[in-house]
Protein backbone atom coordinates (compact mmCIF):
# COMPACT_ATOMS: atom_id res chain seq x y z
CA UNK A 1 0.00 0.00 0.00
CA UNK A 2 1.27 3.46 -0.91
CA UNK A 3 2.27 5.84 1.85
CA UNK A 4 -0.34 8.43 2.67
CA UNK A 5 0.89 11.89 1.61
CA UNK A 6 1.64 14.28 4.47
CA UNK A 7 1.17 18.01 3.92
CA UNK A 8 -0.88 21.00 5.06
CA UNK A 9 -3.30 20.30 2.25
CA UNK A 10 -3.93 16.64 1.62
CA UNK A 11 -5.28 17.44 -1.84
CA UNK A 12 -2.14 19.41 -2.71
CA UNK A 13 0.04 16.55 -1.53
CA UNK A 14 -1.91 13.97 -3.51
CA UNK A 15 -1.82 16.15 -6.63
CA UNK A 16 1.96 16.54 -6.26
CA UNK A 17 2.46 12.79 -5.82
CA UNK A 18 0.31 11.85 -8.82
CA UNK A 19 1.85 14.60 -10.95
CA UNK A 20 5.33 13.28 -10.23
CA UNK A 21 4.27 9.76 -11.24
CA UNK A 22 2.73 11.09 -14.45
CA UNK A 23 5.83 13.04 -15.42
CA UNK A 24 8.38 10.34 -14.64
CA UNK A 25 6.50 7.65 -16.51
CA UNK A 26 5.28 5.56 -13.57
CA UNK A 27 1.76 6.27 -14.81
CA UNK A 28 2.15 5.67 -18.56
CA UNK A 29 -0.18 6.80 -21.31
CA UNK A 30 -3.51 5.01 -21.25
CA UNK A 31 -3.50 4.35 -17.50
CA UNK A 32 -6.97 4.75 -15.98
CA UNK A 33 -7.26 6.54 -12.62
CA UNK A 34 -10.33 5.51 -10.66
CA UNK A 35 -11.28 7.64 -7.64
CA UNK A 36 -11.95 4.66 -5.38
CA UNK A 37 -8.59 3.08 -6.29
CA UNK A 38 -6.69 6.30 -5.60
CA UNK A 39 -8.57 6.79 -2.32
CA UNK A 40 -7.74 3.28 -1.18
CA UNK A 41 -4.12 3.36 -2.29
CA UNK A 42 -3.34 6.60 -0.48
CA UNK A 43 -5.77 6.18 2.41
CA UNK A 44 -7.69 9.36 1.67
CA UNK A 45 -11.39 10.12 1.34
CA UNK A 46 -12.95 9.67 -2.07
CA UNK A 47 -13.75 13.43 -2.39
CA UNK A 48 -10.03 14.11 -1.86
CA UNK A 49 -9.11 11.68 -4.62
CA UNK A 50 -11.77 13.19 -6.88
CA UNK A 51 -10.51 16.73 -6.27
CA UNK A 52 -6.92 15.70 -7.05
CA UNK A 53 -7.97 14.01 -10.29
CA UNK A 54 -10.04 17.03 -11.31
CA UNK A 55 -7.11 19.36 -10.70
CA UNK A 56 -4.76 17.23 -12.80
CA UNK A 57 -7.42 17.09 -15.51
CA UNK A 58 -7.55 20.89 -15.43
CA UNK A 59 -3.76 20.97 -15.91
CA UNK A 60 -4.07 18.80 -19.01
CA UNK A 61 -2.21 15.91 -17.39
CA UNK A 62 -5.32 13.71 -17.35
CA UNK A 63 -8.30 13.49 -19.67
CA UNK A 64 -11.84 12.56 -18.78
CA UNK A 65 -14.74 11.98 -21.15
CA UNK A 66 -18.32 12.33 -19.94
CA UNK A 67 -19.27 9.63 -17.43
CA UNK A 68 -15.86 7.96 -17.71
CA UNK A 69 -12.87 7.61 -15.41
CA UNK A 70 -9.88 9.86 -15.99
CA UNK A 71 -6.98 8.43 -17.91
CA UNK A 72 -3.44 9.44 -18.78
CA UNK A 73 -3.53 10.84 -22.32
CA UNK A 74 -1.71 9.15 -25.15
CA UNK A 75 -0.38 11.84 -27.47
CA UNK A 76 -0.63 11.50 -31.22
CA UNK A 77 0.84 13.56 -34.06
CA UNK A 78 -2.07 16.01 -34.05
CA UNK A 79 -1.61 16.64 -30.31
CA UNK A 80 2.09 17.33 -30.83
CA UNK A 81 1.40 19.67 -33.73
CA UNK A 82 -1.13 21.67 -31.72
CA UNK A 83 1.03 21.87 -28.59
CA UNK A 84 4.00 23.17 -30.55
CA UNK A 85 1.78 25.55 -32.53
CA UNK A 86 0.52 27.18 -29.34
CA UNK A 87 4.01 27.28 -27.82
CA UNK A 88 5.44 28.87 -30.94
CA UNK A 89 2.76 31.58 -31.03
CA UNK A 90 3.55 32.53 -27.44
CA UNK A 91 7.30 32.05 -27.24
CA UNK A 92 8.32 33.76 -30.47
CA UNK A 93 6.86 37.02 -29.23
CA UNK A 94 8.58 36.48 -25.88
CA UNK A 95 11.94 36.11 -27.67
CA UNK A 96 11.45 39.41 -29.47
CA UNK A 97 10.54 41.20 -26.24
CA UNK A 98 13.57 39.78 -24.43
CA UNK A 99 15.90 40.69 -27.30
CA UNK A 100 14.60 44.26 -27.37
CA UNK A 101 15.57 44.54 -23.71
CA UNK A 102 18.72 42.38 -24.07
CA UNK A 103 17.33 40.53 -21.09
CA UNK A 104 18.98 37.15 -20.51
CA UNK A 105 17.35 35.59 -17.42
CA UNK A 106 19.85 34.01 -14.99
CA UNK A 107 17.43 31.12 -14.46
CA UNK A 108 17.58 30.33 -18.18
CA UNK A 109 21.37 30.38 -18.10
CA UNK A 110 21.34 28.02 -15.11
CA UNK A 111 18.94 25.59 -16.80
CA UNK A 112 21.00 25.71 -19.97
CA UNK A 113 24.18 24.90 -18.03
CA UNK A 114 22.49 21.81 -16.62
CA UNK A 115 21.38 20.71 -20.10
CA UNK A 116 24.92 21.18 -21.40
CA UNK A 117 26.30 19.04 -18.57
CA UNK A 118 23.79 16.31 -19.41
CA UNK A 119 24.84 16.49 -23.06
CA UNK A 120 28.53 16.19 -22.19
CA UNK A 121 27.79 13.25 -19.90
CA UNK A 122 25.72 11.64 -22.67
CA UNK A 123 22.94 11.20 -20.14
CA UNK A 124 19.46 9.83 -20.83
CA UNK A 125 17.30 12.08 -22.99
CA UNK A 126 14.54 11.84 -20.41
CA UNK A 127 16.81 13.62 -17.91
CA UNK A 128 16.76 16.73 -20.12
CA UNK A 129 12.99 17.18 -19.95
CA UNK A 130 12.84 19.05 -16.63
CA UNK A 131 15.67 21.55 -17.31
CA UNK A 132 14.43 22.03 -20.88
CA UNK A 133 10.97 22.99 -19.61
CA UNK A 134 12.58 25.19 -16.93
CA UNK A 135 14.69 26.95 -19.59
CA UNK A 136 11.65 27.97 -21.62
CA UNK A 137 9.51 28.85 -18.62
CA UNK A 138 12.23 31.11 -17.21
CA UNK A 139 12.34 33.06 -20.48
CA UNK A 140 8.59 33.68 -20.30
CA UNK A 141 8.66 34.46 -16.57
CA UNK A 142 11.38 37.08 -17.16
CA UNK A 143 8.76 39.36 -18.76
CA UNK A 144 7.09 39.59 -15.35
CA UNK A 145 3.54 39.07 -16.60
CA UNK A 146 1.63 36.80 -14.20
CA UNK A 147 -1.11 36.08 -16.74
CA UNK A 148 1.36 35.23 -19.49
CA UNK A 149 3.29 32.98 -17.09
CA UNK A 150 0.11 31.19 -16.01
CA UNK A 151 -0.96 30.60 -19.60
CA UNK A 152 2.47 29.31 -20.57
CA UNK A 153 2.69 27.12 -17.46
CA UNK A 154 -0.57 25.45 -18.45
CA UNK A 155 0.79 24.71 -21.92
CA UNK A 156 4.08 23.42 -20.54
CA UNK A 157 2.45 21.08 -18.04
CA UNK A 158 0.84 19.18 -20.90
CA UNK A 159 3.96 19.57 -23.02
CA UNK A 160 6.14 18.12 -20.26
CA UNK A 161 3.93 15.03 -20.09
CA UNK A 162 4.17 14.68 -23.85
CA UNK A 163 7.95 15.09 -23.78
CA UNK A 164 8.31 12.56 -20.97
CA UNK A 165 6.45 10.01 -23.08
CA UNK A 166 8.25 10.62 -26.36
CA UNK A 167 11.81 11.25 -25.19
CA UNK A 168 12.13 7.51 -24.68
CA UNK A 169 12.29 7.33 -28.50
CA UNK A 170 15.61 9.25 -28.27
CA UNK A 171 14.62 11.47 -31.19
CA UNK A 172 15.97 14.68 -29.69
CA UNK A 173 19.69 14.87 -28.99
CA UNK A 174 20.52 16.72 -25.78
CA UNK A 175 23.54 18.25 -27.53
CA UNK A 176 21.30 19.63 -30.29
CA UNK A 177 18.90 21.05 -27.71
CA UNK A 178 21.81 22.72 -25.91
CA UNK A 179 23.22 24.19 -29.14
CA UNK A 180 19.86 25.64 -30.12
CA UNK A 181 19.36 27.10 -26.66
CA UNK A 182 22.77 28.75 -26.92
CA UNK A 183 21.71 30.35 -30.22
CA UNK A 184 18.55 31.70 -28.57
CA UNK A 185 20.43 33.18 -25.62
CA UNK A 186 23.12 34.68 -27.88
CA UNK A 187 20.51 36.42 -30.04
CA UNK A 188 18.76 37.83 -26.96
CA UNK A 189 22.08 39.07 -25.54
CA UNK A 190 22.92 40.73 -28.89
CA UNK A 191 19.56 42.46 -29.00
CA UNK A 192 18.82 40.83 -32.35
CA UNK A 193 15.03 40.44 -32.34
CA UNK A 194 14.81 38.79 -35.75
CA UNK A 195 17.50 36.24 -34.96
CA UNK A 196 15.97 35.49 -31.56
CA UNK A 197 12.64 34.87 -33.29
CA UNK A 198 14.24 32.65 -35.94
CA UNK A 199 16.32 30.69 -33.44
CA UNK A 200 13.28 29.89 -31.34
CA UNK A 201 11.23 28.93 -34.42
CA UNK A 202 13.96 26.60 -35.69
CA UNK A 203 14.27 25.01 -32.25
CA UNK A 204 10.56 24.27 -31.85
CA UNK A 205 9.90 23.40 -35.50
CA UNK A 206 12.65 20.79 -35.53
CA UNK A 207 11.38 19.13 -32.37
CA UNK A 208 7.79 19.16 -33.58
CA UNK A 209 8.69 17.70 -36.99
CA UNK A 210 10.72 14.84 -35.53
CA UNK A 211 8.09 13.91 -33.00
CA UNK A 212 5.25 14.06 -35.52
CA UNK A 213 7.19 11.94 -37.98
CA UNK A 214 7.84 9.30 -35.31
CA UNK A 215 4.26 9.30 -34.04
CA UNK A 216 2.40 9.87 -37.28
Amino acid sequence: MATRPQATSLIDALVAELREQLLDGRLPGGTVLVETDIAGRYEVARPTAKAAIERLTGEGLLRRDAHRSARVPVFDADDVADLYYVRTCVERQVMRELAQRRLVPPAAVEAQAQIRRLAEAEDSAVASVEPDVRFHRSLVDALDSPRLSRSHASIMAEMRLCMAQVQTYKLLSIAEIADEHDAILAAIADGDTEQADRALAVHLDRASARLRERMG
